[in-house]
């Protein structure tokens, strides 16, 4: 099988790989600015698997993902900044733009946007979760075992943690009350 594939093909599945390993080494670090440094890294090899792969719309909007990561974190709830990366994704996707299969990238470029930016805990997750579902269907499609890999972990990984995060807000809803009082004074 490997001696069928492209040199192109092949440096795509490297890549992909590649973007597994550092999303393993991501989500198991409890530090914040770690986690952010490993997740702008895996988009890079993301981003060099989609151009390997020639899928030039999940490219762009790789890279747009690194952008909009660093805006998120900095300017968290703001509908300007997120707005301007929702055009920016809408027109990086339009000038790329090959097939059908390119919908993917889009809805989990749009779909990312909209969590980092305007939603917090259980529903930034769910969102987040269906991003990565929309990632890992389009690596699917393309043919990348890592970056289908990489979105199903981030895919499972998540729901474990909604299924925590659910368990917790029942046994002790005072401290999510208390936390929702909180952030609203803000």
């Amino acid at each position: 099988m490997l001696s069928e594939m492209s040199v192109s093909a092949l440096a795509g599945q490297f890549f992909g790989l590649v973007a597994l390993v550092i999303c393993l080494v991501a989500f198991a670090s409890k530090n914040d600015d770690r986690l952010l440094v490993l997740l702008i890294s895996a988009n890079v090899a993301f981003a060099l698997q989609f151009v390997f792969f020639a899928s030039w719309t999940a490219a762009a909007l790789t890279l747009l993902v690194i952008v909009r990561i660093i805006l998120a974190r900095r300017f968290v709830g703001s509908n300007v900044v997120m707005i301007g990366v929702l055009v920016a994704n809408v027109v990086a996707a339009t000038l790329t733009w090959q097939s059908a299969v390119d919908t993917l990238p889009l809805t989990a470029a749009t779909l990312g946007t909209v969590g980092m930016f305007m939603l917090r805990g259980i529903a930034m997750r769910v969102v987040l979760g269906l991003a990565a579902f929309a990632w890992m269907l389009n690596n699917v499609i393309i043919g990348s075992v890592g970056g289908t890999l990489a979105e199903g972990l981030i895919v499972v990984t998540n729901m474990v943690t909604i299924i925590l995060m659910l368990r917790a807000k029942r046994r002790y809803p005072d401290v999510f009350e208390e936390k929702v009082e909180q952030e609203g004074v803000k």
